[in-house]
């Protein structure tokens, strides 16, 4: 039996990012969730560099951005991801609180998969990442590659 891909979420919010994995757990998305700070250590956990140099090779079944975000922000991970043959194909969701259209116009205009504004309500909040994990970790099929 092939292990579950894990769900890659960039969040520097440690609230945010609680809130998010608490939402997928109540999902029942059995996914592993790995939780990174910033976008440079998502590209090191993606490219397997550094402290994650040694991690399992599957990759994530969806990376969920946040855009601001310190060191690199989430724009500039899709921007590299999006030019890399590698990663080109991996669904990625923008899960950030920017409703500026400029935000949102770049992020589609780099391919991302979805853009989802994190409503403000805590039960919406739940909904929302909840309806992400269950899509993403459990009825989308990503292709072989």
């Amino acid at each position: 039996m092939t292990p579950l891909r894990p769900i890659l979420l960039a969040e520097d919010s440690r609230a945010d990012a609680e809130m998010t994995i608490d939402a997928l757990q109540e999902a029942h998305v059995a996914n592993p969730v790995v939780h990174v700070e910033d976008g440079v250590e998502a590209l090191d956990y993606l490219h397997r560099r550094g402290k994650y140099d040694g991690r399992d090779p599957n990759m994530p079944a969806v990376v969920l951005l946040d855009i601001k975000m310190p060191r690199m922000d989430g724009v500039e991970v899709l921007r590299a991801l999006r030019a890399d043959n590698e990663f080109r194909h991996m669904p990625i969701v923008i899960l950030s609180s920017s409703r500026e259209e400029r935000d949102v116009a770049n992020c589609w205009d780099l391919g991302v998969n979805a853009y989802v504004v994190k409503p403000h309500d805590i039960d919406k909040y739940f909904e929302t990442v909840r309806t992400i994990g269950q899509f993403w970790g459990t009825i989308n099929e990503a292709p072989a590659h």
